[in-house]
């Protein structure tokens, strides 16, 4: 049982580190967990080509390199009686290379922090609030939970720059999905759609953005000793932007396929790879992702 317990919490701090979150590929967000756990997260993210942080600055030619580390806390308690957790993502990222931008080419190479994410996630069907001991006989269903993030406009900006690690602009993302059980598989699947603030101070003229819709699926395999290793897919469209009043020609519809495998490296520790790809590209934001986190988890508050 104790086993059991194991694999079922060391996934739960499956946070990406990429650029805009309207892209993130992020199995087993849904999965159920007892209350009173705490996650601590690092993760060392490596990334190339049409890679952004802000999703309406549309790229041709783009060679860009985005590497750097992020930390990430994640707590699991109840709320209504039914499962739920909060995490904070705090990333830190280094920029390289060129593009094409509106005719122009631009380059950059600069280091700083990225905006950081805020996230308040609940499960409210198939997923009760249960303690570690009541736990390890709970047998996982249908779980269907919701989830919002909130980025905040924490990172380095330069209001003089075309490509930039903050994005000087809140924005929200609410969230729902779903989460399948069937043996040794678990199926997943959510819809988002992630609102942005108008950034002012954008280089050309004050920023509008439309909102991005996302579709992410996942197929997980969990073995036998506590690892998984899960398929992801995802699809995003919209995010037109409007800058000084002009409508842009930068309608996103992309389409990017991952691998993400979690292996138990201790009863508290998690090591966990993930690779993406861009398989299908309407804009400038075709890029290649490999991610290498590590978390520890304790219990408190029971």
């Amino acid at each position: 049982m104790e086993q059991r317990l194991h694999w079922l919490v060391a996934a739960l701090a499956a946070l990406s580190a990429c650029g805009a979150h309207g892209q993130d590929l992020e199995p087993r967000l849904y999965t159920n967990a007892p209350t009173g756990l705490n996650f601590l997260a690092l993760v060392y993210n490596a990334s190339e080509g049409g890679v952004l942080f802000d999703p309406s600055v549309p790229l041709d030619n783009a060679n860009l390199s985005v590497d750097g580390p992020a930390v990430a806390y994640i707590r699991s308690f109840g709320l209504w009686d039914k499962a739920s957790k909060f995490d904070v993502l705090l990333p830190h990222a280094c920029v390289s290379g060129s593009a094409t931008y509106a005719g122009e080419i631009v380059t950059r190479n600069v280091c700083g922090y990225a905006d950081s994410r805020f996230r308040l996630s609940l499960n409210f069907r198939g997923a009760p609030a249960l303690t570690p001991p009541e736990f390890v006989t709970f047998k996982q269903d249908l779980v269907v939970g919701a989830s919002v993030q909130v980025a905040a406009p924490t990172g380095q900006y330069d209001d003089d720059r075309i490509v930039n690690i903050g994005t000087n602009r809140w924005s929200v993302k609410p969230e729902i999905g779903f989460s399948k059980t069937l043996r040794h598989f678990i199926w997943e699947m959510a819809a988002a759609v992630t609102f942005y603030a108008d950034n002012d101070e954008f280089v050309r003229g004050k920023k509008e953005q439309e909102p991005i819709y996302s579709l992410q699926a996942h197929v997980v395999h969990v073995f036998k000793a506590g690892a998984w290793v899960a398929g992801d897919v995802t699809h995003y469209q919209g995010g037109r932007s409007t800058v000084a009043g002009e409508a842009g020609d930068d309608l996103q519809k992309n389409e990017r396929f991952g691998v993400t495998f979690g292996l138990p490296l201790t009863r508290y520790q998690t090591l966990r790879l993930h690779a993406s790809t861009g398989v299908s590209t309407r804009t400038g934001t075709d890029f290649d992702t490999l991610a290498i986190g590590w978390q520890y988890r304790w219990t408190s508050g029971q």
